[in-house]
Parts: structure tokens; sequence; C-alpha cells
């Protein structure tokens, strides 16, 4: 089967939300969501899958609008940042600078809190094997997040540097996976689909 993996547009900035932050895209997110569906509509697609997440799910909107295919929530597919009250773009984080940026710089693992690293890891990596497992043969895009989609590719990889594979916003990555264990990628990280709408991660 292969795995189509989109991480998500770019979203608004969120601080100190009265409850989880779980924000929207911004217009130029709303523009790469379109491009995405331009670029993935031809392809044939047998199954849609989402994080629950706002943002993924705008994200995988126009295509599913234009393929007529309902999105499948799978909840272990949220980010990292799932129970925060804040979100805040990292080129925002950047052009910031810093006490915050600066410590991000020394420890990327910073910028999560007191997340449980391994367990996040276990969860995606899990939620990914599960939809492998149960679409042998298919073609399933995957909407959701970049520290999903690096965890994943890290664990499959063997790497020890969970950051070793950067993921833009809208950016695409696609896994061949057999039943037999093997699996390998394709492609990591697309964006010539994006065209001016491109951002480049920090």
């Amino acid at each position: 089967m292969e795995l189509i993996i989109v991480r998500h547009g770019r979203p608004v900035r969120i601080e100190g939300a009265d409850g989880i932050a779980d924000p929207e895209l911004a217009p130029i997110g709303l523009k790469q969501a379109e491009a995405v569906a331009n670029y993935l509509e031809q392809t044939h697609i047998d199954l849609i899958v989402s994080s629950p997440l706002l943002r993924a799910r705008q994200t995988a909107a126009p295509l599913m609008e234009r393929l007529g295919l309902e999105a499948v929530i799978v909840p272990d597919l949220a980010e990292i940042d799932r129970d925060s009250d804040t979100y805040v773009p990292m080129e925002e984080l950047k052009a910031d600078g810093g006490e915050e940026w600066q410590a991000i710089i020394d420890d990327p693992d910073s910028m999560h809190g007191d997340v449980d690293m391994e367990a996040f890891s276990q969860r995606v990596h899990s939620a990914f094997e599960n939809i492998i497992s149960e679409n042998s043969g298919r073609t399933v895009v995957v909407f959701c997040h970049a520290m999903v989609t690096m965890c994943f590719l890290q664990k499959m990889l063997g790497y020890e540097d969970k950051y070793g594979i950067r993921v833009d916003y809208a950016g695409i990555t696609r896994v061949q996976a057999s039943r037999n264990g093997a699996r390998s990628i394709r492609s990591a990280n697309e964006t010539m689909h994006l065209g001016e709408s491109f951002i480049l991660s920090p």
C-alpha cells in the first residue's frame, strides 16, 4: 500500500486560549490546502485519513470535496502540542527571537514542555501501522503534522535524530508499505506544488 502523508497548511497564531489551542488555517494555509488538492486530485486515492485537529482537517477539505470522500479521523495522529493552550508558528518564534528561540536552538525538545517524547513516538507509530495493516493494496492520504510525520519516519528509518527530516507546511511525503513489514520512502517533503505559497520551515 502507499501512504501519502501531508502536513497541514500554515495556521494562525493562538496564545493563552481558554482551553486547548486548535488554530484554523491562515489565509496562506488555505491556499496551500488548495494547492495540495490541485496536486493530488488526479491520483487514485482510496481513503483519506486526518488528525482531529482543525488545521489538518481544513487542509484535507479541498481534496475531500473534489474526490467526494469523507475523512476518517484518527485521534492518535494529533500533534504533540494537542493539549497546549498556545500555538505559535515556528517561523514567528524565530522572528521574535529572544530566550525562547535560543532555548529551542539549544534543545529542540524543550518546545514540547513535559510531553513524554517516547510515548508520543509510540502513539504515532502505532497509528500509522494500524492504517497500513487495515489498507493492504490501497492508497491512503494522511493529513497530519510535522512532529507526527518526523517521528514516524525517524522510527521507520532508525534515525537517532527525530529532527533529521524536516517537513514544511503542506509538504507531501510518500511511503510504500507491505504486509511483510517492508517500508520504503518514495519521496520526502515534496513542495513543488506550493509555488508562491511555499514557506520554508526554520
